[in-house]
């Protein structure tokens, strides 16, 4: 295509409307998935069992990669995370206008839940006080940067490493199917899942640490 609009640029002295007809696609594209999250919300809200299913599908893996972030790699307070917050979707969501602002309102929800975990945490004298607690202030950093940290993360982790942590947390494998994967032991798998999320942990707090 890029060939033949080369050549056809030396007969045609008028600049061509391919980015036009691009730009015009974009839109089409953006105001469907626009107007596919309204209906979605809006099943949702009238208590569809299949619609908050989709929801939950469709924005779980990057609720918890956010929430993973936030929370230092902290991979339990991420879980629960994600469950408060598609637990207070399905209370309070009612409307949006786009597939951007329900994201947002999701996210939103996280960090809300993150504050509330870290306050309580800090006032429950049942935990061991933390040299450094989380500042969920990482709310002027954008979700795709934060996303990234996560990224940077796991790519400096040993292959190996990273495959068992995606395939645990991301893919929702047990330690049995990661075993049969990499033909080894349940047993096995749990010692270098403990041993790999701690390294993330670390790699995660480390990255943020310098960011901020």
């Amino acid at each position: 295509m890029t060939s033949v609009t080369n050549s056809m640029s030396f007969l045609v002295r008028e600049p061509l409307p391919h980015p036009t007809v691009e730009s015009t696609s974009q839109q089409e594209t953006s105001a469907g998935a626009d107007a596919d999250a309204r209906r979605l919300v809006a099943a949702v809200a009238r208590g569809n069992e299949a619609a908050f299913r989709q929801l939950y599908d469709r924005y779980r893996p990057r609720l918890f990669r956010l929430a993973l972030v936030l929370g230092r790699g902290d991979e339990l307070l991420a879980h629960d995370t994600v469950q408060a917050v598609f637990v207070t979707a399905a209370a309070k969501l009612r409307r949006i206008e786009s597939e951007g602002h329900l994201w947002n309102w999701l996210a939103r929800v996280a960090r809300q839940h993150l504050a509330k975990a870290w306050r309580q945490q800090q006032r429950d004298s049942a935990v061991i006080a933390m040299a450094d607690p989380p500042d969920v202030a990482d709310a002027d950093q954008s979700d795709a940067v934060l996303e990234e940290h996560l990224d940077v993360a796991l790519q400096a982790m040993d292959d190996e490493d990273r495959r068992i942590i995606e395939w645990f947390y991301f893919d929702g494998l047990s330690h049995r199917e990661i075993a049969d994967q990499l033909s080894s032991t349940p047993k096995a798998v749990s010692s270098r899942l403990e041993r790999a999320r701690t390294r993330l942990r670390s790699m995660i707090a480390r990255k943020l640490s310098h960011e901020t």
